[in-house]
């Protein structure tokens, strides 16, 4: 499986609890791009992807690069995401002076980083990351923010747990393969699909396209609107639908393409309800 970010990463900790059943190997990328360059080298490697976050909202440049790549989805799996703050084993939080994670994890744990006044705040690229480069380095008075698996990973005692402001946090991944491999998807259990689309730059056409959907009994659960370069005032649509036959679903599909343009159906699966 690739994954953004380091070893000990939610992306790691979200795939192995998608294929909790199955032996995974983890090839860490460090970026998004460079992820789905990994996937375009080796049509055999899966992917798993950040696309939406119930506070920080949806990945826009993800959208993007899995409507350029080569690759489907296949599933989706929904993570809970809870953090820790963790240091060198012997360390208290009264020795911190600095705390190192992702600015988005600082983001989200500003209420308990305002109980630690004086302590340093330092941006890293990975959560992960920075539990690693506390304990290859033993940073005394160093901790990091992190998934309780990372700190474990590291060997970093935890001195703080669920020091998220918002515990209602989920991030939705999406499980990623090569679209000339056997999908790994039983069709007569798909009952989600993710599509994207433009519409003509007149008067009602995207109504038009979700009463259609509405017609043939299709349920919209997710809609984002990106701007497409070049084409001034005229949107991509970024869409997640749910069904319940997946016939009647296919013919819905062949009623909206009359009225859409460059129609792509990114992928068909399973829908994950479970919240872990």
């Amino acid at each position: 499986m690739a994954i953004q970010g380091e070893q000990g990463c939610y992306h790691e900790l979200a795939a192995r609890q998608y294929f909790q059943d199955k032996e995974v190997e983890i090839v860490p990328s460090q970026t998004f791009q460079t992820l789905f360059d990994s996937l375009a080298s080796d049509s055999h490697l899966m992917g798993i992807m950040a696309i939406e976050n119930t506070i920080a909202g949806n990945l826009l440049q993800n959208h993007e690069l899995l409507r350029n790549s080569q690759r489907v989805v296949v599933g989706e799996h929904r993570l809970h995401i809870s953090h820790v703050l963790c240091a060198l084993p012997g360390q208290k939080i009264e020795d911190i002076t600095e705390v190192n994670s992702h600015p988005i994890a600082l983001m989200q744990c500003k209420v308990f980083l305002d109980t630690m006044p004086g302590v340093k705040i330092v941006e890293v690229d990975d959560t992960a990351g920075a539990a690693r480069t506390i304990a290859n380095n033993r940073l005394m008075g160093h901790a990091a923010i992190c998934s309780e698996y990372a700190a474990k990973l590291y060997g970093l005692d935890i001195l703080a747990r669920a020091i998220e402001t918002n515990k209602r946090n989920f991030t939705r991944f999406l499980i990623l393969q090569d679209k000339f491999d056997d999908l790994m998807v039983d069709r007569n259990k798909i009952n989600k699909a993710s599509l994207v689309f433009s519409v003509r730059h007149i008067h009602g056409s995207l109504s038009k396209v979700l009463t259609i959907m509405s017609f043939y009994g299709i349920n919209l659960t997710k809609i984002q609107s990106m701007p497409i370069i070049g084409r001034e005032w005229e949107y991509r649509f970024f869409v997640d639908v749910t069904f319940d036959d997946y016939i009647i679903y296919r013919q819905a599909l062949e009623a909206v393409r009359p009225f859409s343009n460059d129609f792509q159906v990114l992928g068909e699966y399973v829908e994950n309800i479970e919240l872990n």
